[in-house]
């Protein structure tokens, strides 16, 4: 599933749409003791507008966030469609259109038997249908040929009990302490998944697109024991295997040009690709050959080539993923951030034998706490010699 197919979904996940409709939901609470209480299903059509207008809001943010980072396309191992295998399980629900209530109550007992969750939440589960329009030769939509994709959205939602101090009681005459207590189900979802994918805008009923609100903290009991499929990286972790690469490797030779040009140079990997449909991914060749045109000696680039190849296990990772949108300097109390296109106005130098960080200043305007700063000529006929300064 790429891009592009992932934004025609998005943008056809409305009542306003006529291509989509969104036929059935279940929904029900799970208690902390993993208890499912008040399960609730219904078509969409007889549900309450204010109701409807919740759930429909809800179900589409499974499809927010970036491919690669909050939403992670996995595929089911062969284990996965045997008989009470997730795969299995999941597409029993499909096909029954979630109308079938021991299809709905497998899907259920799936989720909350296998999914480790911090507190009380709600699961909501709908069942959709898109109308897919092939197209002509010209890549024009053709209104005599579509067929139907459908699908099924999960959301799994926090609930919060909320207790207010005190409340306006028309009936006591006056301001009185609340003794009764809500459980507000959070109309953003933690975590979710689409079932089957939309690939080659058609369902693929062996991969599943899981969702993450919090990228940083994906939930790896859904991906492995609720999915049944192999946990693959983060982006951080992604991030963070480069990095790690970088400091090991290169060492003493990543100073802060080498860095910035590295992080340049992998964004401008992600600005000619960023209209295209898949993601792009840098390989262990073209990683080489960015670090010997940042200026990385060709021993330690190769060398970071070769472990990058074995890290990856020849499987690149996503560009996106290792870019940085600033560059952000940090010392003992002080932290510098700079715009992805001034990263070169900043240098750090030895002078006189103690280190600086300098910052080439164009513009005469320089603030600090919203105040403008007047600079003072401090300069004088003992400057260092050029040629004594160094990065």
């Amino acid at each position: 599933m790429n891009k592009k197919e992932l934004n025609e979904l998005r943008k056809n996940f409305s009542e306003g749409s006529d291509l989509f409709t969104l036929n059935h939901v279940v929904s029900a609470f799970v208690t902390a003791e993993k208890e499912i209480c008040n399960v609730k299903s219904a078509p969409f059509h007889n549900i309450p507008s204010e109701e409807s207008e919740c759930y429909m809001n809800t179900l589409k943010r499974v499809l927010s966030g970036t491919l690669g980072k909050g939403l992670l396309e996995y595929e089911f191992p062969n284990e996965a469609y045997e008989e009470d295998g997730t795969q299995s399980i999941l597409y029993g629900g499909l096909m029954s259109r979630l109308s079938d209530e021991s299809a709905v109550n497998l899907m259920l007992s799936q989720i909350v038997s296998n999914m480790e969750y911090v507190s009380t939440y709600a699961i909501l589960i709908g069942h959709c249908t898109y109308t897919v329009f092939n197209k002509t030769r010209d890549g024009e939509e053709n209104p005599y040929d579509a067929v139907d994709y459908s699908f099924l959205v999960t959301a799994i939602c926090p609930v919060e009990i909320r207790v207010d101090g005190l409340i306006y009681n028309e009936e006591a005459g006056g301001i009185i302490r609340k003794t009764e207590y809500d459980r507000i189900v959070s109309e953003v979802p933690t975590d979710g998944f689409l079932y089957p994918t939309f690939t080659g805008r058609g369902p693929d009923v062996n991969h599943v697109l899981y969702y993450a609100r919090k990228p940083k903290e994906v939930n790896v009991s859904i991906v492995e024991n609720v999915l049944g499929c192999k946990f693959i990286c983060t982006a951080n972790q992604e991030k963070d295997s480069f990095h790690t690469l970088m400091e090991d490797i290169v060492a003493e030779e990543l100073s802060y040009t080498v860095i910035t040009d590295v992080n340049e140079k992998l964004r401008s990997i992600a600005e000619e690709y960023k209209n295209e449909p898949d993601l792009p991914t840098v390989d262990d060749i073209q990683m080489r050959d960015i670090l010997l045109d940042s200026g990385v000696s060709e021993e330690k680039a190769v060398k970071l080539q070769n472990m990058y190849r074995e890290i990856t296990r020849e499987k690149p990772l996503s560009v996106c993923n290792l870019t940085e949108n600033k560059t952000t300097l940090t010392t003992e109390g002080i932290t510098i951030q700079i715009a992805k296109d001034f990263a070169d106005k900043v240098r750090t130098q030895y002078i006189d034998g103690r280190r600086y960080l300098l910052i080439d200043l164009d513009e005469p305007q320089i603030y600090v706490n919203g105040m403008q700063v007047i600079l003072q000529d401090t300069s004088t006929t003992e400057e260092e010699p050029a040629d004594q300064i160094s990065e």
